[in-house]
């Protein structure tokens, strides 16, 4: 008999499921090598972190961390012109490291810790499985740390966008509120758009 209710297919244990009821300790390293065998070499990275980390890796916010079309032409593009490209392997071949690099960036647990501070959490991923068919870990940190620096930025980038939208949404609704009372103050001196009786800081 297998793991479905016969009522509801959608209680079947799935890796995914696993991955994000934040398994941890013995348990989270065999929902690693179930997400591995689902997911491929990325998702036994995630897998193998969620069962000796924890935290982040071991919710479903790491299962569905963005990996996108356009990061992964990115990559492609920046391994192909790396002076630290390898000769005898291709980017299909070190694309994990990217990836695992890449999601440590969106990690918000790392969000306050360097490179150096993170570095041996991925490491740890680095499982035999993983060295043997993409090399070993001193060869594919560089691009690791490439794309932890990358995806960081990207989301600093992000949130000084959200920020500076959020000051000018408030700067125009300051500016509404003062044409508005001048229309009710019916004052001469005073007029929609910028005026002597607006306060002190309207520019514009």
């Amino acid at each position: 008999m297998d793991n479905r209710d016969a009522k509801n297919p959608d209680d079947r244990v799935t890796p995914g499921k696993l991955a994000a009821e934040g398994v941890g300790g013995a348990a989270g390293g065999a929902a690693g090598a179930a997400i591995g065998a689902f997911a491929g070499p990325i998702g036994l990275l995630v897998g193998g972190l969620a069962g000796v980390i924890g935290g982040w890796w071991a919710g479903k916010e790491a299962v569905e961390a963005s990996w996108t079309k356009d990061d992964d032409a990115y990559y492609r593009n920046s391994y192909e012109g790396s002076p630290s490209r390898i000769a005898d392997r291709s980017y299909d071949d070190v694309r994990p490291a990217y990836q695992i690099g890449h999601l440590a960036g969106t990690n918000p647990d790392y969000r306050a810790r360097d490179w150096n501070d993170v570095e041996g959490d991925l490491q740890r991923a680095w499982s035999d499985d993983v060295r043997t068919r993409h090399g070993d870990w001193q060869a594919a940190r560089p691009f690791a740390r490439d794309a932890f620096t990358r995806s960081r930025s990207a989301i600093a980038d992000a949130g000084a966008t959200v920020g500076q939208t959020a000051r000018d949404i408030g700067h125009r609704s300051a500016n509404a509120i003062d044409d508005l009372k001048d229309r009710v103050d019916g004052n001469p001196a005073s007029r929609p758009g910028p005026d002597a009786t607006d306060r002190p800081e309207r520019s514009s």
